[in-house]
């Protein structure tokens, strides 16, 4: 099966530094609790009244769902349905007063991210965040999506070609570095 190759680039690249079941694990709640953090103050601004209403965070889940879509169309929509959801929750805590809604953004957003930095201690790798922030921060979502698909036992055929890709990078990387 022929892969697209900016999608197979990204999870290869991101899917490298996240081997380990235990990191793989506290990014699937890191990941989905940094976002949550991050929409809550982006519902503060909003223009329309209820079912029409939007805000900066659909905003956001749109940008994201625009560049998911170039990349796989399935992940894409359920990054879409998934991200509304969670923008939905974000929107009622952000409905609370500013300095209590403030307050749980910031812990979920540091939170969210003490918990990869603690999967990355385990797996005693370094962080995409810490080389490549704006990278990082693209491909989490998506990779957590990902990451789902792969738990239910879906698309297996990605996953596959997405581990030997690893394996032979790894290789050409230990043959270079030894010759």
């Amino acid at each position: 099966m022929k892969q697209n190759s900016k999608l197979m680039d990204m999870l290869t690249g991101y899917a490298s530094a996240h081997q380990h079941p235990f990191n793989i694990f506290v990014h699937l709640i890191g990941i989905p609790t940094i976002m949550l953090g991050v929409l809550i103050p982006l519902t503060w601004f909003s223009v329309g009244e209820g079912v029409t209403s939007a805000n900066l965070g659909h905003l956001l889940v749109f940008g994201f769902f625009l560049f998911y879509m170039t990349l796989d169309q399935i992940f894409a929509v359920v990054f879409l349905i998934l991200s509304l959801i969670l923008t939905e929750f974000a929107s009622r805590i952000g409905a609370l007063p500013m300095a209590s809604s403030g307050m749980i953004a910031a812990a979920l957003f540091f939170g969210g991210y003490a918990l990869q930095f603690v999967g990355h201690a385990v797996e005693k790798s370094m962080p995409v965040l810490v080389k490549h922030p704006i990278q990082a921060n693209l491909a989490a979502p998506f990779f957590t999506i990902v990451e789902i698909f792969k738990i239910v036992g879906l698309r297996s055929e990605l996953f596959n070609a997405v581990q030997e890709e690893i394996a032979a990078r790894r290789e050409s990387s230990a043959a270079s570095s030894s010759g």
